[in-house]
Order: structure tokens, then sequence, then C-alpha cells
């Protein structure tokens, strides 16, 4: 007998339509209550037409610092799901080094814009 999980997910939009708060649980992997989220990135894969489909959401609260993080921790995990599913450990650490160099450029670019409006 197959079993059914659910992962809800709720965005309130402002008057012009951009993501003002997003609210997300999963109940039955112990989130019950609904949890706030600055930014949301969702990948699905079609396998009939083998292409990925996305929905890339953030609020207006979320500062580029913590867009630069989000990115950065994402592209870690993305390397982890890599090694967990293809056990490709030359790829998988390629992926978490071009992650490290991101963020340390993203931060770098940041520091000089923040520097710049001084």
């Amino acid at each position: 007998m197959s079993q059914k999980s659910n992962i809800n997910i709720q965005i309130e939009l402002d008057e012009e339509k951009m993501p003002e708060i997003i609210e997300w649980n999963a109940p039955d992997g112990g989130v019950d209550g609904m949890q706030k989220a600055k930014g949301m990135l969702l990948g699905l894969w079609d396998g009939e037409e083998k292409s990925a489909l996305r929905i890339d959401l953030w609020t207006k609260k979320m500062m580029v610092d913590e867009m630069n993080d989000f990115f950065y921790q994402t592209f870690l995990g993305m390397a982890d799901t890599y090694l967990r599913a293809t056990r490709n450990q030359e790829l998988a650490t390629e992926l978490k080094e071009f992650g490290k160099s991101f963020h340390k450029k993203a931060s770098a670019a940041l520091e000089k814009e923040n520097n710049q409006g001084n």
C-alpha cells in the first residue's frame, strides 16, 4: 500500500503580486506549524519532457547578504544530494568548491558596494 505525504507552501502577495510572506509546513516530516521563510527555490524534474521546472520566490525583506548565503548553502546541499544520487565524489567536490568561490566573490562584491555607498 502506498503512502502519501504533503508539503504545504503558502505565499501571501502584496498589491503588486510580489511575495510578502512565504510560509510552509511538512506535517509528515515533523514540521506541523507554519514556518516562515524569506526565500525558496523549488526544482521539479519532468521526466517525460526531460526538463527542469522551477519556482523561485523571495520576499522584499530578504537582504542581499541573505541571498548570497542562501545560494551558497543551496550549492553545498546540491553537492550532497548529487553525491548521494550518483556517488560521483569528484563532481560533488567541484560543486562545493564552486559554491565556496561564489560565496567569496558575492561577499566581496557586496562589501565593495556597501563601501561605495558610504
